[in-house]
């Protein structure tokens, strides 16, 4: 004999009753998830890009024509975007990030601000930075060339203020244009990237590119820009700094003759200087240098930058691999 089970009855109190209507009528009014959780979005969320130390990328934000301003911040270094226009293309920012030549390797972000009247939305890329080869050089210096005395050790740091100073003056316009020029002809002499040894010691990474040439041959100017700075110092010897506008440099070092002056505005190709051995040189060459909102990169990822024949797409420069020997060993830097 089958025994009938008694269902007991949920018994809900008037109180119960009471917030289980609120929360349907407040629903009703609102329509949110009212239990939802709000996740921020995982860094690089709106893509990823990769390099090597010393290398330049190139940024596309798209979809954004009535931005008023578009920055971005990477390894505590800003990055300005600019406006691109391109017949038959969507416009858009873009922004050259550089690769220091001693950032560690591995991923950060690139958080991109962008602005369009008081609001503001922000993006997220991330970078990939990969480890570069780079070689070693032995060089054969005299001795004072290499280990300064007390004097020369006020000069130089009084220098290095110098310049300093005047780069904190970069131009917030875009003044390059399309194509970048190499300043001179010549044999690459000097890489960058490369531990030097002087004299049997080590010092810091070589932080642009030598190119053998002609004493007195023409260097020029590797794109449009304003002279920041002309300098005779103890190592750069006769040197020029052009300002491109929003922190990019070039720098022009070892010239026998300087050609332009402090303000001087100057566009790709014009003749600065001559060819020498100015400062700490050993025979004629010219020190090609870059510096790129504070990244110092490789001189010959410019000639590869995609802005020839009006291509924009974002891409990683390259750049010649030289013929030298590989490091396969840290070597300690003295400083």
């Amino acid at each position: 004999m089958m025994t009938a089970l008694k269902k007991n009855p949920v018994r809900i109190s008037r109180l119960d009753r009471m917030l289980i209507t609120s929360v349907l009528l407040l629903s009703s009014i609102f329509p949110v998830e009212l239990f939802s959780s709000t996740t921020p979005a995982p860094m690089g969320h709106d893509g990823q890009y990769s390099g090597k130390q010393g290398q330049v990328l190139v940024i596309k934000v798209s979809g954004e024509e009535q931005a008023t301003e578009v920055k971005g911040t990477f390894l505590k270094r800003t990055i300005p975007f600019f406006k691109e226009f391109r017949s038959g293309e969507p416009s858009g920012y873009l922004g050259l990030l550089g690769i220091d030549m001693q950032d560690e390797p591995g991923t950060y972000e690139l958080a991109v601000e962008v602005k369009q009247g008081e609001q503001a939305k922000q993006l997220s890329f991330n970078v990939l930075v990969a480890k570069e080869k780079f070689t070693i050089e032995h060089l054969k210096l005299p001795k004072d060339k290499v280990d300064l005395d007390e004097k020369a050790l006020i000069r130089w740091k009084t220098e290095q203020e110098q310049v300093r100073e005047a780069l904190t003056e970069n131009s917030r316009l875009k003044l390059w244009h399309s194509n970048f020029v190499e300043p001179v002809s010549g044999k690459r002499t000097g890489i960058f990237g490369s531990v030097r040894i002087m004299n049997g010691q080590a010092r810091n990474p070589h932080n642009g590119e030598d190119i053998g040439a002609p004493m007195g041959a023409d260097v020029v100017a590797t794109n449009d820009g304003i002279v920041r700075i002309t300098v005779d110092h103890i190592f750069s010897g006769k040197g020029v700094f052009v300002d491109h506008g929003l922190g990019f440099y070039t720098m022009y070092f070892h010239l026998s003759e300087i050609l332009v002056k402090d303000g001087d505005l100057v566009t790709a190709g014009q003749t600065i200087g001559k060819v020498g051995a100015t400062g700490r040189a050993t025979g004629p060459h010219l020190h090609w240098g870059v510096k790129l909102n504070g990244a110092r990169v490789n001189p010959y990822a410019l000639l590869d930058l995609p802005f020839k024949n009006g291509s924009t797409s974002p891409t990683t420069a390259t750049i010649p691999t030289p013929e030298t020997t590989p490091i396969s060993q840290p070597v300690p830097v003295r400083e």
